[in-house]
């Protein structure tokens, strides 16, 4: 099935299509006659038949099908709505009015997984220092062994999953790009544009430029804003796009990060297992019960409070126990990636909460 059919002879309303269509990440096909309309009608994705078109086409007869759509120049004459009602046409688009709907249509004609959504997983730290980010980025390494994964950042001001994955060089889209964005999001598009490393598509923030972005004294940067919008359409087109999309939340509440713990299917919870650490912890359950059904707990260190005693104290669906691990930051700081170790204790409980979560079988 083709993404989309434009029948038309008109040259300046095909330049136009052509180039909605691209914003939209998609390439029509487009055909100058009936004949070769006809033959293309009932195998095709959205139909967009130029005005020019529109009566020769409605003499011909073409079988009824659903999402047939007649596009002119405005503004439309009226004996052009006689036309599209002949051919079963759900609309008459009139460009330039019409652009912001056509887009948003042939969006979705491209997204060939649309009707498939895939699974949302929220990851954040229970308390400071819990190691969010790196369990966010394991989880997204195991789980992408057995379906495409998206990893986003959704905290600016964190250490940054490009930098835990080793993907800072890597050439791609980031959110500086789409941080202002309004429009629809296609999931093809957003899937070409982003960088991949290690075999999971990433979406991280832009590293800071110049020495007054390491430098305390230095003049200050302007603080990144996320709005609720973009999140929105970015955890759209990512799950549309891919199977698990993960993402590294922020601990604290903001716009933004209640609008995806919203979407999210599942959430994951980072803590350590120190008092101070599971009290933090509870406080942040607490929060998260009102965004999410399903909270999984992942409890790092030894001593303190018992893994099983922390899963009931926050009310966790499933919880899994990981002990630190030597040489982690090591060969993070080396860009080998947080699972440099493939049996290490972080390998295992990534793979266990992928099983957990996605009802996968991921060798650690």
């Amino acid at each position: 099935m083709t993404a989309a059919l434009l029948v038309t002879r008109d040259d300046l309303l095909t330049a136009e299509v052509v180039r909605l269509a691209a914003a939209a990440g998609v390439e029509p096909v487009v055909v100058r006659e009936v004949g070769d309309a006809l033959r293309s009608w009932s195998g095709a994705g959205p139909v967009l038949v130029g005005a020019d078109l529109a009566e020769p086409l409605s003499q011909a007869g073409p079988p009824r099908r659903p999402q047939v759509y007649v596009v002119g120049h405005s503004p439309v004459p009226d004996h052009l709505f006689k036309w599209a009602l002949e051919i079963g046409a759900e609309t008459l688009a009139a460009l330039p009015v019409s652009e912001g709907w056509l887009v948003e249509m042939l969006t979705d004609a491209g997204d060939a997984t649309a009707a498939a959504q895939g699974r949302l997983v929220g990851v954040l730290g229970g308390s400071g220092g819990a190691g969010a980010t790196v369990f966010a980025c394991a989880l997204a390494q195991s789980l992408a062994a057995s379906g495409s994964t998206l990893l986003v950042d959704a905290d600016p001001w964190g250490a940054g999953v490009d930098r835990v994955l080793g993907a800072e060089s890597e050439k791609g889209v980031r959110w500086d790009s789409l941080v202002s964005s309004t429009g629809r999001l296609s999931a093809r598009a957003l899937k070409e544009a982003l960088p991949t490393r290690r075999g999971v598509a990433v979406l991280g923030w832009p590293a800071p430029a110049g020495p007054a972005a390491v430098v305390p004294d230095g003049p200050a940067l302007p603080q990144p804003v996320l709005q609720p919008f973009a999140m929105r359409e970015v955890l759209s087109a990512g799950c549309r796009g891919h199977d698990t999309t993960v993402l590294d939340l922020p601990r604290h509440p903001g716009q933004a990060t209640d609008e995806a713990l919203a979407r999210c299917h599942r959430v994951v919870l980072v803590t350590g297992c120190t008092v101070a650490a599971v009290t933090s912890a509870s406080r942040t359950a607490t929060r998260l019960r009102g965004h999410s059904a399903d909270l999984h707990v992942v409890v790092r260190g030894t001593g303190g409070v018992s893994a099983d005693h922390v899963g009931r104290l926050l009310g966790a669906d499933a919880v899994v126990a990981m002990t630190d691990q030597r040489g982690l930051d090591e060969a993070i700081d080396l860009g080998a990636g947080p699972l440099r170790a493939r049996r290490g204790p972080l390998a295992r409980a990534a793979a266990e909460v992928a099983a957990t979560i996605a009802g996968l079988r991921v060798a650690a």
